[in-house]
């Protein structure tokens, strides 16, 4: 306990000591595509296993935002406002094969939030250079020249197939033979082009552990809060509703939010009272495919939830890494100045029955 005390009054002394409201880093595709290969940089999806080994950047490690968040069977969370306690997140990042110097670019498919899940996690541990991609791998496929030309070809090899099978029926061995041996060529071109793409499929390799070392008094509170820091917010709002200092604002769905649905490890479903719902998907771009819409349109929706920049915000999910950042991190990047993940989240908050629920 004295061990976890320490840390965090350290990181709370740093947060103190430095300006709230700083933006999150974002890069954009095409500079990040000059990136791949970097032996300074390290690419880390924030997707799950699956996602990875069907489309990850070449050269990247998987860091699944959900298994950032760590708590026992109960949702306590032994280190929290941390993801994790620093001996197990520094081994980790071990294992992955990361070094200090090495700058940080979190990454996902293109909606934010497993990217921005991972962009807290390496903030909080005080990791100097850290990146989100806007636009995920979806982005450097859409500015990948190799992936380009592939594509291409993809979609004249599904026309030629129709053709075979036309001149097939047709009973026509003489342009089926023609067309095979043009897919034939086909096929070759491909396969000479997919070792050159951004993106790959295919298993995470294992890694050489590296020597990463956090240090403790660079560890970064400012950006997350405990179950303790919010049920002070939520006894305010209570107290003094919309004029409150303070709000806090659920990201997940409302299937979720009305307690029709929950994870299996959480006792309770249901919200904290006094929340405010923005779900995430009104934060992503879907028609751009990039992370973030634009600051106007993002501004426009925490408008309409009456969330205010004079206020203390924040925001939640099951595990904070993930939906519950991708909120923080638009809010950051409009300007809003005391703002923090709840990393417990209702893993944490709906597993304590000391604490209040509304469904």
């Amino acid at each position: 306990m004295k061990r976890v005390a320490s840390v965090v009054l350290m990181s709370s002394a740093l947060a103190v000591s430095s300006l709230y409201g700083a933006p999150i880093q974002l890069i954009e595709p095409a500079e990040a595509l000059k990136l791949i290969g970097n032996k300074d940089v390290m690419f880390v999806s924030g997707d799950d296993p699956d996602i990875y080994t069907n489309n990850h950047i070449k050269g990247s490690v998987e860091m699944y935002a959900h298994h950032l968040h760590h708590s026992d069977i109960m949702g306590n969370m032994h280190c929290a406002p941390l993801y994790n306690c620093p001996k197990e997140a520094q081994e980790y990042i071990r294992s992955k094969g990361i070094r200090n110097d090495q700058t940080i670019i979190a990454y996902d498919n293109y909606r934010g939030p497993n990217a921005t899940g991972v962009y807290s996690f390496f903030e909080s541990f005080g990791h100097k250079n850290v990146k989100l991609l806007n636009g995920g791998f979806d982005g450097i496929k859409q500015v990948d020249p190799y992936q380009k030309e592939y594509d291409v070809l993809k979609k004249e090899k599904k026309e030629l197939k129709n053709q075979i099978k036309e001149a097939k029926k047709a009973k026509n061995d003489a342009e089926v033979a023609k067309l095979e041996a043009t897919e034939k060529s086909l096929t070759s071109k491909m396969e000479a082009l997919m070792p050159k793409l951004a993106i790959q499929p295919g298993e995470e390799p294992k890694h050489t552990p590296s020597n990463y070392v956090i240090d403790q008094k660079a560890i970064n509170t400012k950006y997350i809060a405990d179950k303790h820091e919010v049920k002070k917010a939520v006894d305010d709002i209570m107290k003094n509703g919309d004029k409150s200092k303070f709000a806090v604002i659920d990201t997940r769905s409302m299937a979720e939010i009305i307690g029709e649905k929950k994870m299996d490890n959480v006792a309770r479903g249901g919200h904290i009272p006094g929340s405010k719902f923005v779900e995430w998907k009104n934060i992503t771009d879907e028609e751009k495919t990039r992370s973030f819409k634009p600051n106007a349109d993002m501004q426009k929706v925490f408008d309409k939830a009456g969330v205010r920049k004079d206020q203390t915000i924040y925001a939640y999910c099951q595990v904070g890494a993930g939906r519950g950042s991708h909120i923080i991190s638009a809010l950051r990047n409009l300007g809003y100045q005391n703002v923090k993940v709840f990393t417990g989240s209702w893993d944490t908050w709906g597993n304590d029955m000391n604490l209040p629920i509304r469904r």
